[in-house]
């Protein structure tokens, strides 16, 4: 059953502007019923961990301070009713989210901080460390980054001699099938960044990683333009909402 926009009433937020609608008047205590389920979800979570809650549980966790002294399961189901998974609900574009009665800057900010802390921790595993003796961190940071994107993404990752990486940068950004990608800007910056070798990413919105033979000839063109200013590179990784597809693996490099 759908919930109404006004069902839930988000804390306070001094950081945003004063546009917002008037506030939902909260009860001045929590209905013991409420208080003791967010209680034995904090218990489960801090006991067990993550991994023995569903996603609608989690989802619950990081909704409740977002807004107080309220159930948050109905909202927690309507968002992954609406975005497939928590990885969904997590990756989703802010307007999306806002589309979703009950959801406000307050809800959008814990997802949004959630997703930003996931990136940051996956990414700070490749830091300091060759990339190459540390793949699966790449992996795992390259699906937490771009997997459940709704468009295509196009990243490079920038190694140095020691295969260190030294940059990590988006490069473009394209429909939901198609981004272009010029050889010669990829080049280009590996040379700004005194860079030694290179991993070009990029991911495909419908899910599967399958190369495309567009992706394969402009894979080819980058590695000749990489191979005339004596950059190597590494790998192209495609990244679907459940997998990854390696160039290398798959001997087109």
């Amino acid at each position: 059953m759908p919930v109404s926009p006004d069902r839930f009433s988000e804390g306070s937020l001094p950081l945003f502007g004063g546009d917002e609608a008037a506030p939902v008047p909260l009860p001045d205590r929590l209905p013991s019923y409420i208080k003791d389920h967010r209680k034995r979800l904090r218990n489960r979570f801090l006991d067990g961990g993550a991994d023995a809650m569903p996603d609608y549980e989690l989802l619950e966790l990081i909704l409740f301070g977002a807004v107080p002294r309220q159930d948050m399961k109905p909202l927690a189901r309507q968002l992954l009713d609406a975005f497939g998974d928590f990885n969904g609900v997590i990756s989703a574009r802010r307007e999306r989210l806002e589309k979703v009665a009950g959801v406000g800057p307050a809800v959008v900010l814990h997802l949004k901080l959630v997703e930003a802390a996931a990136r940051r921790l996956s990414r700070s595993r490749m830091l300091q460390r060759p990339v190459i003796s540390s793949w699966a961190a790449v992996l795992d940071y390259c699906h937490t980054t771009m997997a459940h994107r709704e468009t295509e993404q196009f990243r490079i990752l920038f190694l140095d001699r020691k295969n260190i990486l030294i940059a990590d940068e988006e490069q473009a950004q394209g429909t939901v099938d198609h981004v272009p990608v010029y050889p010669r800007e990829v080049v280009k910056r590996a040379l700004e960044l005194n860079a030694s070798a290179l991993i070009l990413v990029h991911n495909h919105p419908s899910g599967d990683p399958t190369p495309s033979q567009a992706d394969i000839d402009m894979t080819a063109r980058v590695r000749d333009a990489c191979e005339v200013m004596g950059v190597t590179l590494h790998d192209h990784l495609i990244v679907g909402k459940d997998a990854e597809v390696s160039f290398r693996g798959l001997g087109y490099l």
